[in-house]
This record gives structure tokens, sequence and C-alpha cells, in this order.
């Protein structure tokens, strides 16, 4: 994979040579199940970058997401890395890729943003942090994936949250948006209930505001987001695998990141399973564009 521009026109490396608050990168696999083709996926990241382009010469301009300009009138401090040259059912390899990369990033005191890519990318994304725990975990998605395994994999997109449940340096998580049916059955409830995660609906969102969710996470806590582009309506972001009605608006999904980023640190960031070839217009790879913007906003505006 290579991108012609980079999200929102950022450099490579700062002007001055100085360390940058985030970086951006993309890996479009992880750990694909046998004979399946998740090809769809590596689109994710230029497609999240090409949406960026119309507001790259705006990043000056103030933004009613972030009441004031995306770098609150300071330089530009987040760079784009590129994308990592993961290669389908390459599995042990792109995940060998993500989480040294994700080393990389975190060894220069910087928040890691990753644009995924399927749904099994945040579990190197996550086993990268082992150093630099202990970390809580806000999920945003329609489904728990708590699944051991499903074909014989257990690293797989419907694995995640089981998998980095098991990681020591997680501290605790809260899987938000939750809603319809998907791959879990009763054991899978059981086994996240045991583990003692806050499993919060998409109906409890709508029904209390995003501190259904918040109030989860303890106060300065370091927590990375994990989220899951079918954790949003379809009716804004309809580019997804499996759709689910009922999902958090754009406005709950930054109120949850900026709310965060007030109430503990934002310590990293990954955006997953955006499916280019179910995209309508282009609306959730630009969706997307501004979750990741609002991201960005949230981080440079921490302490």
């Amino acid at each position: 994979m290579s991108a012609s521009l980079p999200f929102l026109g950022f450099p490579d490396r700062l002007a001055d040579g100085g360390t940058p608050r985030a970086v951006i990168f993309g890996a479009g696999h992880g750990t694909t199940y046998p004979g399946k083709d998740s090809s769809g996926y590596a689109l994710a990241a230029n497609a999240i970058r090409d949406a960026s382009q119309g507001d790259a010469g705006l990043v000056g301009h103030w933004d009613f997401d972030l009441d004031g300009p995306l770098f609150d009138g300071k330089p530009v401090s987040c760079i784009d890395a590129g994308d990592l040259p993961t290669i389908m059912h390459d599995n042990a390899g792109n995940r060998a890729r993500i989480e040294a990369k994700t080393r990389e990033i975190l060894s220069l005191h910087a928040v890691p943003i990753l644009l995924g890519g399927d749904d099994s990318v945040p579990i190197p994304f996550l086993a990268g942090f082992a150093d630099h725990g202990p970390v809580w975990i806000l999920q945003i998605d329609a489904h728990i994936d708590w699944r051991d395994e499903v074909y014989g994999e257990r690293l797989g997109y419907s694995n995640p949250m089981r998998r980095i449940s098991e990681m020591p340096h997680i501290a605790g998580m809260v899987q938000v948006g939750i809603r319809g049916v998907g791959s879990a059955r009763l054991s899978e409830i059981e086994a996240a209930r045991r583990y003692g995660s806050h499993l919060v609906t998409a109906r409890e969102v709508h029904a209390q505001g995003v501190e259904a969710a918040l109030r989860h996470i303890p106060q300065g806590a370091r927590v990375v987001v994990t989220l899951d582009c079918d954790g949003l309506d379809p009716g804004i972001m309809p580019g997804v695998a499996a759709r689910s009605p009922g999902g958090l608006t754009y406005t709950q999904a930054i109120d949850l990141i900026a709310g965060l980023g007030k109430r503990a640190k934002i310590a990293g960031f990954d955006l997953v399973e955006l499916y280019p070839p179910a995209d309508i217009d282009g609306v959730s790879a630009l969706t997307a564009a501004r979750l990741v913007v609002n991201a960005v906003g949230a981080i440079v505006r921490q302490a």
C-alpha cells in the first residue's frame, strides 16, 4: 500500500526535527481467516486520507467540533508515517510489523494512530503497549469481539477483545455501541462479564448520553481507543461489512473522544473495519476522516 497524499497534508517529519505528539500509520491486514478475502480492507487507509484532502488547506481554520483550530493555534505536531507493507494471509508477519511500529512510535513518547484495516489489527497494536501499561481500552463497536476461536484462528476479526483482555498490561475495558446480533453467544457474554468488561449498549448511550460509557473510565487513566466503524449507525457509516441499525451518531462518537480526552489520557487510537467497497458516495470515508481529526484534536489538547 502507498499513499499519494498524506492525511490532511501532514508531513512525514516535523520541520524543526522535534518529536510529534501523534503519528498516523496504516495497516490493511492483520490476521485473515483461512480462505477469506479481506483485500477490501486494505483500501481503507488511503480512502480516509483521500477524504481528508478537502480540509488539508484548512488545518489552521476554526473547527467547531474542537472549539478551535485543530492544533489549538500551535504548530502542526502530527505526522503521517504512511502504510506498513502488510500482506493478506501473512498473519504472523503482519502482526509483527504492526506491533513493532507501535513500539517504535511509543518509544518516541508519541501517540500512535492506526488506520486499519480489518478488525484483527487491534491485537498486535495493543500488544505494542506491553512496556507502556497499564492502559484501559475504550472500544466503540456493534460487537463485543470475544470469540475464542473462529475457523481455527484465535487472532482474527472476532477475537480481538478476548485476546486483548489476556494481555497483562490491560487494566480494564469499556465496550460501547453494542447492539443487534453478532458472533457472540451466551458463553462469550459470560466470559466478558467474568473478566469485568463494562458492556454499554448503543441504546444506553442514546438514552443516557456518552457518560453511560465514560463513567466507567477511571479519572486520569491512560486509554487506548479502538473504533470499529460499524459502531456508528450505517446511515452515516454504510461502508462496513456488517451493517447494524441503531448505532452511535457522529456527535456521540466525537463526544466520547472529547470526553475521554478531558477525563483521562488518550494513549493510542485505532480506527478499523472501514470497508470502502461497501461505501456510498464516500460518506463513510469522510466520517472516518473526521473521527481521526477529532482524535488528533483531543490528543494535542492533552497535558
